[in-house]
């Protein structure tokens, strides 16, 4: 078992530690990804942990759903939606169109999508302007300047 894994003896399934919900999850292999992702976002991109939210609900319609992990500016507007696949999901385009039914509500200016082996980053078009892909995933620092 890997460094804040644990079991769940009333399930059987393996637990992760969610360091943003700051409690033990199901380890599915959807969770693996997010933990893994959001811990790269952390260390090497420099997001700040209080400015990120896993789960995070919205409605949609009359429905309530939940972006699997949402950033935050400093000023707490939401500023990317990131959605999280199995490694076995190919992010084919009605992946990445369920997350941008998620952004009429949220209306942020940045979409990731990723399996933990594939990643698709987005740049949101509003008012006429394109939607773009961008080659690699910004920074925070760099996002905030943008």
């Amino acid at each position: 078992m890997k460094q804040g894994e644990g079991s769940d003896n009333t399930t059987g399934r393996g637990t992760i530690f969610d360091p943003l919900r700051q409690k033990y999850v199901a380890l599915t292999p959807e969770e693996r990804v997010r933990q893994v992702f959001v811990k790269f976002l952390m260390e090497r991109m420099e997001y700040p942990m209080g400015l990120m939210a896993n789960e995070y609900a919205i409605k949609v319609g009359r429905l309530e759903k939940r972006c699997d992990t949402v950033v935050f500016d400093r000023h707490l507007t939401p500023l990317m939606v990131i959605e999280y696949k199995a490694p076995h999901i190919a992010l084919t385009q009605a992946v990445i169109d369920q997350v941008f039914r998620y952004n009429s509500v949220l209306r942020v200016p940045y979409i990731v999508v990723t399996n933990g082996t594939q990643i698709g980053v987005f740049r949101v078009g509003y008012d006429g302007a394109p939607t773009e892909q961008l080659p690699h995933l910004p920074t925070y620092p760099s996002l905030l300047a943008l």
